[in-house]
């Protein structure tokens, strides 16, 4: 069992939808009915911050059904939606309320939302959290959608005190339009089927400028600040001073940054393009150092599907290719791969994928532990299995992947929340049972409590 206090033998005692203690195989009461997983680990249920849930309006990129059926299937137990490529945006409550009313009966696992923040919407900003969102994410570049707007410093000076008087995160895109547009100019005219064309056009300047303009924010205006999808390592000494110096500001990455490599990133592989780009082998060993030390706090998978004529497979083309990885079903196999080989162990991705993300989205008082009045969220986890990735893998409606074809080390044999099981050996045994977690209003401030909707 990973528990806070380390890795050791034992049972979790499981009473109705809570863990009621962790105690040694013999002290089970003996009316107790037993699960015996053997020599498999049990890992607190993954929590994932950022994901992309395209419903209402976008159901055929993957919606709440098919979104929690892959997050049962990877270990997951908790998801917080992205804002943005739903139709209504979650931009003010009546999107919000769009949001819960499709979510309905679809859901395998647990869940929360971020509000959005875009140009405009800044009297908006309050309403949301009094609804129940759990934060807010915006972009500094355009997002590549219509629905939802980008911002730029004065937007942000005029929401952010309204963020403040929340308390609750900031999620940002840390990417500056200039450094991208300059850059696109320049490369008029060339191959965009060369993977190298479009990493050129995203660089790191983009993502460095960006993070030092939100650095500057947070220490005049000093709220939650979090970066989202870290790609760039040129970032890490600028985030490892603010943090030094005490500023509120969390970074995550995510397992394709972590995994790929530009190297080998095959011209025309369009299923491999994200924003910001996989970048170079030596910024990815790098993003690894980050994450050991503790700059970067979390790792989130930004599971982003689409349909695959989004991709321009045949094309080959990244300029006109939409940009995003689903990986939700494949997230803890790929990190533990790559974690194992670096003498990382499995408290270190309980940190990573469980306990940070839960404090993020502040629901760590129920979710991202193996502990005493914690929700019975766990994993069933085979660490010493490898596989070989294949399209009844994903578990996601789409069979795109720049994982195909890889082996992995690490199998997901069970997935249970609050004591029910949503996935055992590739099946889903459970109906939808999957509940929202909402901030509410309270004396006292904003405080998290879980939903009675399910």
């Amino acid at each position: 069992m990973v528990t806070p206090e380390g890795i050791r033998p034992g049972a979790l005692l499981v009473n109705g939808e809570q863990i009621e203690a962790i105690v040694g195989t013999e002290d089970l009461p003996k009316d107790a009915i037993r699960q015996d997983f053997g020599d498999l680990a049990l890992l607190p249920g993954l929590v994932d911050s950022h994901v992309h849930i395209n419903e209402p309006g976008r159901t055929d990129w993957g919606g709440f059904q098919n979104v929690t059926r892959a997050a049962a299937a990877g270990g997951y137990t908790m998801l917080v939606d992205m804002p943005l490529n739903c139709i209504p945006a979650t931009t003010n409550v009546k999107g919000l309320e769009a949001k819960r009313q499709v979510a309905q009966g679809k859901c395998r696992v647990d869940w929360g939302a971020w509000g959005g923040m875009v140009r405009g919407n800044e009297n908006e900003i309050e309403v949301l959290a009094d609804a129940g969102v759990l934060g807010f994410k915006c972009f500094l570049v355009h997002p590549g959608i219509e629905e939802f707007s980008m911002v730029d410093e004065q937007d942000l000076r005029g929401a952010l005190p309204h963020l403040v008087r929340t308390g609750l995160p900031l999620l940002v895109h840390a990417e500056l339009p200039g450094p991208i547009d300059e850059a696109t100019k320049r490369l008029s005219g060339q191959n965009w089927r060369r993977y190298e064309t479009y990493l050129q056009s995203r660089p790191e300047e983009a993502e460095v400028g960006a993070i030092q303009l939100m650095l500057s924010l947070c220490h005049e205006f000093r709220f939650r600040l979090h970066i989202v999808h870290l790609a760039t390592a040129a970032a890490l000494d600028m985030l490892r001073a603010a943090k030094a110096e005490g500023l509120p500001v969390t970074v995550e990455t995510c397992p394709h940054y972590l995994h790929l490599e530009a190297e080998t990133i095959r011209d025309g592989a369009t299923p491999s393009k994200c924003a910001p780009p996989i970048r170079r082998r030596e910024n990815r060993e790098r993003l690894w150092q980050g994450l050991r030390e503790q700059i970067i706090d979390m790792v989130v998978t930004d599971h982003s599907p689409c349909p695959p004529a989004m991709k321009r497979i045949e094309e080959g083309d990244f300029q006109k290719a939409w940009g995003g990885i689903a990986s939700l079903s494949l997230a803890l196999p790929i990190m533990w791969t790559e974690a194992h080989r670096r003498g990382c162990s499995l408290s270190d991705l309980a940190r990573w994928m469980s306990g940070q993300p839960a404090r993020l989205a502040g629901c760590e008082a129920w979710k991202g532990r193996l502990a005493a009045g914690y929700d019975a969220d766990f994993v069933v986890f085979d660490p010493e299995s490898e596989f070989t990735v294949t399209a009844t893998c994903l578990h996601q409606g789409q069979s795109m992947s720049p994982y195909l074809g890889e082996k992995l080390r690490g199998v997901v044999n069970r997935t249970f929340v609050r004591g029910r099981e949503v996935f055992r050996e590739g099946e889903f045994p459970e109906n939808p049972h999957g509940r929202e977690l909402r901030t509410v209003p309270t004396f006292a401030g904003r405080a998290r409590v879980r939903s009675r909707e399910n």
